[in-house]
């Protein structure tokens, strides 16, 4: 299945709306969605090394965009959707010290949470919930996801070929490294948060 998936992803950076579904992907991920657009870009990137930076301002633009539903779910509907979305990835009891935190740290918070396997939704809908400036919030959005894509699209495009190689001969372990980096990053943001 894991071959079938990282194969699917391959041909996909060939077809004409790849970009689409990188985008629909990174958008759903920074507000609700558990699967990092990382899981499409890695592979779509290997496959054209040329588009890397492509995808890197695709992945950029529409997590942001993303963030900013987030964002308007905190700010909103935070009482309803909000705080089910926040309880069902185990953050729930955390959410007011997460709260007094954004009230003097809270630019700090989404430039460090921006770049790390930290779910990137729990930053979008908190900052909407704690108030935090929306054009602050919109800004260091687009700096840290920003920074985080162009690095992966940096890396694949330079060393595309030779990751593919390794990547392909042992795909498990691969898988099995960033499985453990995620929820390294969610283990993390429960402890930390």
């Amino acid at each position: 299945m894991l071959r079938k998936t990282y194969d699917w992803c391959i041909q996909a950076a060939g077809k004409p709306h790849a970009s689409w579904l990188l985008g629909g992907i990174s958008f759903a991920e920074s507000s609700f969605f558990p699967i990092p657009p990382d899981t499409m870009l890695i592979p779509m990137s290997l496959a054209r090394p040329d588009r890397a930076y492509h995808y890197a301002l695709v992945c950029t633009l529409t997590s942001v965009a993303g963030g900013i539903l987030g964002y308007a779910i905190g700010a909103l509907l935070y009482d309803s959707v909000g705080l089910w979305l926040i309880s069902l990835y185990g953050y729930g009891n955390k959410v007011e010290a997460f709260r007094e935190a954004y009230a003097e740290w809270g630019s700090l918070i989404i430039l460090i949470k921006g770049v790390t396997p930290i779910p990137y939704k729990i930053v979008t809908i908190t900052s909407g919930f704690a108030g935090y400036n929306f054009w602050l919030f919109l800004l260091f959005s687009c700096i840290t996801r920003g920074a985080r894509f162009f690095l992966s699209a940096f890396l694949l495009n330079r060393y595309g070929p030779q990751a593919r190689e390794a990547i392909e001969k042992r795909l498990g372990l691969w898988f099995g490294v960033l499985l453990v980096v995620a929820i390294g990053g969610l283990v993390a943001a429960l402890y930390v948060m």
